[in-house]
Order: C-alpha cells, then sequence, then structure tokens
C-alpha cells in the first residue's frame, strides 16, 4: 500500500470518528430538547442523527479492514467495500422511510412547529458543520475510489439538508406562520434519498467519472501493481 493511499484511509478514518461522534452528541441534544418543547420533529432529528451513526460506524468498519490489509489481498477488502455500500444504502431508504411518515403526518394534522431555543441552535450548527463534513468526504472518497465513502458523504449530505428544512420550518412558522415549510421541504428530499438507496443497493458508481472508470476487481484499490484482471480493463492497464 502507498504511502499516499495510507494517509488519504488515515484521513477518512478520522472523519468518520467526526461523523460519529458529532450526530451522537447530536442525537442526545435532539432528543432531550425535543422531549422539553414536546416537538416531535427534533424527536425524530435526533433520530436521523443515530441512523447516520450506524452508517458511519460501517464505514469505520470497511475503512480499518482495508488498513489491515495491502493490495495483495484486495479480496477482503472488496468485500468490505461492498457491505459498507449496501448498509448505507439500507439507511438511506430508512432516513426516507422516516421523513415521508413525519411529513405526512405533519401535513395531515397541520403541527406547527414547537419553538426551541436549543433545538434550533443545534440545527444551524449542524447545518454549518455537515456540508463541509461531505465536502471533504467526497473528496476522499473520490481519491481513494470508494462507493462506500461517497454514497455515505451523500448521506451527510442529505442530513445537512434535513437541518436546514428544520431551520426554515422553525423560521418560516415564527416569522410568517408557515407551518407547512418544513415537511413539504423535506417531502422535496426523498426521491434523491430512494436514488441514492437504490444505486448503492446496486452497487453503482454514480455519476462521478473517478469512480465510473474503476473495475469491479480493483475497487477500491485502484491502479495495482499488477492487472488482477481477467480481461483488460482501464485502470489496470
Amino acid at each position: 500500500m502507498t504511502a499516499d493511499r495510507s494517509a488519504l484511509l488515515r484521513r477518512g478514518i478520522h472523519l468518520e470518528y467526526l461523523t460519529v461522534g458529532w450526530n451522537s452528541l447530536e442525537a442526545v441534544i435532539a432528543v432531550i430538547a425535543g422531549v422539553a418543547a414536546g416537538s416531535i420533529a427534533l424527536v425524530g432529528f435526533g433520530l436521523d442523527s443515530v441512523v447516520e451513526v450506524v452508517a458511519g460506524s460501517m464505514l469505520l468498519w470497511r475503512l480499518k479492514v482495508e488498513v489491515a490489509h495491502d493490495h495483495g489481498e484486495c479480496a477482503e477488502t472488496e468485500q468490505a467495500e461492498r457491505r459498507a455500500l449496501r448498509f448505507v444504502g439500507v439507511t438511506f431508504f430508512l432516513l426516507a422511510a422516516y421523513v415521508a411518515y413525519e411529513s405526512f403526518r405533519k401535513l395531515v394534522n397541520q403541527e406547527h412547529p414547537l419553538e426551541s431555543t436549543l433545538g434550533l441552535a443545534l440545527a444551524v450548527a449542524s447545518l454549518v458543520l455537515m456540508p463541509l463534513l461531505a465536502l471533504v468526504k467526497f473528496r476522499v472518497a473520490r481519491a481513494l475510489g470508494s462507493r462506500a465513502l461517497a454514497a455515505d458523504a451523500m448521506e451527510t449530505a442529505v442530513c445537512s439538508y434535513l437541518s436546514f428544512a428544520l431551520v426554515v420550518g422553525l423560521g418560516a412558522n415564527a416569522l410568517w406562520g408557515w407551518w407547512w415549510a418544513d415537511p413539504v421541504a423535506a417531502l422535496a428530499m426523498i426521491p434523491l434519498m430512494v436514488k441514492e438507496g437504490a444505486e448503492a443497493l446496486r452497487g453503482e458508481h454514480g455519476e462521478d467519472p473517478a469512480l465510473a472508470r474503476c473495475c469491479d476487481c480493483c475497487i477500491p484499490i485502484c491502479q495495482p501493481e499488477r492487472c488482477v484482471c481477467a480481461a483488460a480493463c482501464l485502470c489496470c492497464c
């Protein structure tokens, strides 16, 4: 394994530790604030953070598997990559189901978001941190050729959008009485969640050319010292 790849793997592991740590804290604060304010939306936001913790933990395992193996044991790393990718795909569908249920329930019952200073501060902090974290994850995923890490980065981006929806919903209701802004904004995100989840379960590379050019036998270790493909491919030849 090259020094550059080892450094990228360590960076990816640090990013996932940050993901798990922040979302664990976020889950605890959101649930406490939600219960105190009687807000289902904040409690649900905390449960969404739990999903992100589970996905981040799975990515930690996948990255550590590669650290424990070199190019000569590519099969172990590829197996971990596929399992992590599919697992993240499942969490996308869990997020979509949660958002759909909560949004439709709020619209049907015409629930107005309840005020919570602590909850709003948490959502704003998440809105600042999560997009930056997602961007760095995308860059590391592209450099590693890891579809699983790219999918996890997208999930982090989706969670930042949910933070945005929560802030907009609370703000719009407070300023103009638009109680429906939060569920409508969240519903608009469901098609993307389902699309990303389906692609992850199928093991597709997505739209990134840097990932799409890699073949299945080389991912997540592209351009090994010798070709390990049954036939010639772009990344080995």
